[in-house]
């Protein structure tokens, strides 16, 4: 009994490990990811694990979307399914793969 309690916790961690996170990107930020979409394995389960994750792989998206303090720009816009993050924990918001992870940045226009 205590043996397969262990294996089903070493699964759900290594699954957790393994998380992929698909990100919808828009606007200058298709330009700077490549396309629409982005598959990103994070190192954690939250906002702020997924954007570092992608700064590393495009590290032309920090400029783009963080302030010199590691806070979203203004007008930087994360929702995860379809609700703001700001009305959440806001960087710190847990993230589930299977989860609508939007990225928008500041967009002017009229």
């Amino acid at each position: 009994m205590s043996q397969l309690f262990f294996m089903i916790i070493e699964i759900f961690l290594l699954k957790r490990m393994l998380m992929e996170v698909i990100v919808k990107v828009f606007a200058n930020l298709r330009d700077i990811c490549g396309g629409v979409t982005v598959e990103v394995q994070p190192k954690g389960n939250r906002v702020i694990d997924v954007l570092d994750k992608m700064i590393m792989m495009f590290p032309d998206l920090e400029e783009e979307i963080f302030t010199a303090e590691k806070q979203l720009k203004p007008f930087v816009a994360v929702y995860i399914n379809g609700r703001n993050i700001i009305h959440a924990n806001d960087l710190q918001t847990e993230v589930l793969d299977t989860d609508q992870f939007a990225l928008f940045p500041p967009v002017a226009g009229g």
